[in-house]
């Protein structure tokens, strides 16, 4: 098939043309941020009982040693250790976003990046400009496709999430344009992910079959494998069949114009779109200090989007409680600390204060509604309303506090299991992962840990 100059050829180019020595230094700064939040909640999900079935899986059908399990001594092939550590990496929904894709760009295409970047002996740099290339596709397209895609249903970093993965691999295995469009090809045929599963193990396993249905494309495409080289826009592609709010012209975006500095980063270990009425309902308990008992009403105004993706009502379990704004509204208001996972537990979602509370909290969903504010009201028994309002969305400017942050969250999910010189350790690595000339270094470091 004559490759032309459609929208996936403009995507293909624009993934061939990033090089390591042009990204601006806060797009590298912010990568590196990505790679250590990344290996923080990858890490600490190691037991969750869906890596382990699917470590289980994989031991199971065997694999060459290409590639490490993240957290595990085995080596598997790499495409079922991007499988794996892809799922992992979402297991706890702690791992970061962007508004622009509307899901989670890191752990759709990292994972896939680091097992092809340990396979073929690949340095940090190598990885670092695979990352970029892989993410800024899933946010370009994402943008194309948006908001028409996740309103039928698609879970974006299942879907997109397959095409960024491609594109990160592609960048590694240094594919030609025509390879490369080809590889965008085989992606967009696998692209999958129901935002009906979101509460159930599948969630996380969409963005491992991102990651292992990219690589795959990737290595397929070297190999001369055909697809058509125009899937995002021909007819009954990718956009056709799975949005009809289709916009080809963002492909054709200035180089220049990153998406990493957007990047938002999680601080509470639920769903992104709950957690600005979080940060409300806690700016009003510290300035007012009221109790759960002087609560009457509680009303929520969010994104109409929200209703099929964070609006669980009556969530029976910690995995359900991720995604429901009731609850964690409840959460918030009795100070249970939402940036500790081991506080989503099932026994919580039939705790009598907890359900008694959440039953006091009503959601109005608005339409063109910011995804990401949250504006709350508290009724009390004293006759008291009190309102705030909050937004998520904004990223931060200040790249040291970020990393500062990103460390505290290191050392809180993963300090006491690794200990404080191995954390520190992991952490002054990854941000300094430019300067290793292949990854041994790194993937030594995120073996087995304590429990």
């Amino acid at each position: 098939m004559e490759m032309t100059q459609t929208v996936t050829a403009a995507l293909a180019g624009r993934i061939r043309a990033i090089r390591y020595e042009e990204l601006p230094s806060e797009v590298v700064t912010v990568a590196r941020q990505c790679i250590l939040d990344w290996v923080t909640v990858t890490l600490r999900a190691v037991d969750e009982p869906l890596v382990v079935m699917l470590v289980d899986q994989v031991l199971e059908e065997g694999g060459g040693g290409q590639a490490s399990l993240v957290g595990r001594v085995e080596q598997v092939s790499a495409r079922q250790a991007a499988l794996v550590n892809g799922a992992a990496s979402h297991a706890l929904d702690y791992d970061d976003v962007n508004i622009r894709m509307t899901g989670h760009p890191t752990v759709a295409v990292l994972p896939a990046a680091l097992a092809l970047a340990q396979s073929i002996d690949a340095s940090g740099r190598d990885l670092i400009a695979a990352f970029v290339a892989g993410y800024e596709t899933v946010c370009v397209l994402g943008g194309m496709v948006a908001p028409g895609h996740y309103a039928r249903g698609f879970h974006v970093t299942g879907t997109v999430g397959t095409f960024g993965a491609a594109a990160a691999c592609a960048h590694l295995l240094r594919l030609g344009q025509e390879q490369t469009q080809t590889a965008l090809g085989i992606a967009g045929t696998q692209a999958a992910g129901l935002k009906s599963m979101f509460g159930t193990m599948c969630k996380p396993l969409h963005a491992g079959k991102a990651c292992e249905s990219g690589l795959l494309a990737a290595q397929l495409a070297a190999r001369g494998f055909t697809s058509r080289g125009d899937v995002v826009e021909c007819p009954q592609g990718f956009a056709a069949t799975q949005t009809d709010t289709f916009d080809p012209d963002l492909a054709r975006m200035d180089v220049a114009r990153y998406n990493l500095p957007d990047n938002l980063f999680k601080y509470h270990a639920s769903c992104y779109q709950t957690h600005s009425a979080i940060e409300a309902i806690r700016t009003l308990r510290a300035k007012h200090g009221f109790a759960a008992s002087d609560v009457e009403r509680i009303v929520l105004l969010q994104d109409a989007g929200a209703d099929t993706v964070c609006n669980i009502a009556r969530p029976s379990s910690g995995l359900e409680t991720k995604f429901s704004l009731r609850l964690l509204a409840a959460y918030a208001v009795m100070a249970v600390d939402t940036a500790d996972i081991d506080s989503y537990t099932d026994e919580r979602t039939v705790d009598p204060a907890l359900v008694a509370l959440r039953d006091k909290v009503e959601v109005t969903f608005i339409a063109d509604w910011p995804i990401t504010r949250s504006e709350v009201t508290i009724h009390l028994g004293d006759g008291r309303t009190l309102s705030a309002a909050h937004d998520s969305g904004v990223p931060d400017t200040d790249l040291d506090r970020q990393t500062r942050r990103l460390r505290e969250k290191l050392d809180a999910l993963l300090g006491a299991r690794l200990g404080a010189s191995r954390t520190r350790r992991l952490a002054d690595t990854i941000l300094a992962v430019e300067q290793l000339p292949r990854l041994g270094a790194l993937v030594d470091m995120l073996g087995p840990i304590g429990h």
